[in-house]
């Protein structure tokens, strides 16, 4: 299976957080982003005699299995965390701008130098707590995905050898464009994966 298709609905990222990379003032607070939609999981069907291929939904089956909605939330709540400290920072560099901005012209110049040295301190630190809380969450949604397919590939696995498949596709990367809703195995995977001990929580990134 390729990964590329799970890791898609677990691209939550801090990219809509406040960017310390060019004006110091933050822009508004971001809005909050919907998960992509997927199509609900199909209800069992009879699955056609003999055939030897078939498929699963694998977003499908990341969004609406235990797992995979315990792993979207423990990234999401993680990126949450990450929004807010980046926003706090922003705030306080903002604080200092605008009071640069206010009153530079009347403050002696050793208050202005250390101010502004302050200001470009907090915009530099501003800047990697972006680049490491990206790479922090990229780092997680990899942990998680890799937990998530060590334990789902196996049920797969499982089923195709008790249907006598050849091949078993996943339908979002496959280019399928019909096929007999009875070779969906979607339903059946989730139903087997819900069925299994829950998978332990991944460490969250620190704040």
């Amino acid at each position: 299976m390729k990964g590329s298709a799970i890791l898609t609905v677990l691209a939550l990222g801090v990219s809509a957080t406040p960017s310390f990379a060019q004006a110091p003032a933050p822009p508004a607070a971001p809005a909050a982003q919907a998960p992509a939609a997927v199509p609900a999981a199909p209800a069992p069907l009879p699955f056609p005699a003999g055939a030897k291929f078939a498929f699963v939904n694998l977003p499908a089956l990341f969004q609406l299995s235990r797992d995979g909605k315990t792993a979207t939330d423990q990234i999401q709540k993680a990126t949450v965390a990450k929004q807010k400290d980046i926003e706090s920072k922003a705030k306080a560099l903002q604080a200092n701008q605008q009071k640069l901005d206010a009153g530079g012209s009347v403050m002696t110049e050793t208050a202005r130098a250390a101010l502004t040295k302050e200001i470009d301190r907090q915009q530099k630190e501003g800047e990697r707590l972006e680049q490491d809380a990206q790479q922090e969450l990229t780092e997680l949604q990899q942990e998680v995905q890799a937990e998530f397919q060590k334990k789902l590939l196996p049920i797969l696995q499982d089923l195709g050898r008790e249907k006598g498949l050849q091949m078993l596709f996943s339908a979002a990367d496959s280019g399928l464009v019909w096929a007999d809703p009875g070779l969906d195995l979607t339903g059946e995977a989730i139903t087997r994966l819900d069925a299994t001990p829950a998978a332990p929580a991944t460490a969250a990134a620190p704040a």
